[in-house]
């Protein structure tokens, strides 16, 4: 069973984080990536490597898996995933990118601007809720 848990920022020390997730929006869109051999969609992210901060993995994961070169970065929450009694911890970011360039040899295989979420998923349960969070920031920024 999967459980997700979506929890107020506060201070906490990089080695806890597992990964950094963004939801990021070019062109009055939002982005999400296509891995190599995969049918289903997901948010760019991906594991912290040793010794990095959050936010350098959250940075250097959105140009490893869209080209991104000009963006803002703002996190938004921390998020618990449950899975089997095994708890991962994430960093949720939402980011607006400004200029996109060559999509780096890597991981993925496709980048696709979409007007609301897909619906053929990766991790369905998941990418929803966060999703869901970023939108809410995203909206409720836009009204202020």
């Amino acid at each position: 069973m999967v459980y997700v848990n979506l929890l107020e920022l506060q201070p906490m020390e990089d080695s806890k984080f597992l990964c950094a997730i963004i939801v990021a929006r070019y062109k009055e869109k939002w982005v999400f990536v296509r891995g190599k051999g995969k049918k289903t969609w997901e948010l760019p992210g991906g594991t912290r490597e040793e010794g990095e901060n959050i936010d350098t993995t959250a940075s250097r994961e959105l140009f490893e898996e869209t080209g991104a070169k000009k963006f803002t970065l703002i996190p938004i929450c921390i998020s618990s995933v449950n899975v089997d009694e095994k708890v991962s911890l994430g960093k949720l970011f939402y980011c607006e990118i400004e200029e996109l360039g060559e999509l780096p040899n890597s991981e993925i295989e496709d980048i696709k601007l979409f007007n609301s979420i897909p619906k053929n998923l990766t991790y369905p349960l998941i990418h929803k809720l966060l999703f869901k969070k970023a939108e809410e920031f995203y909206y409720s920024s836009q009204i202020s």
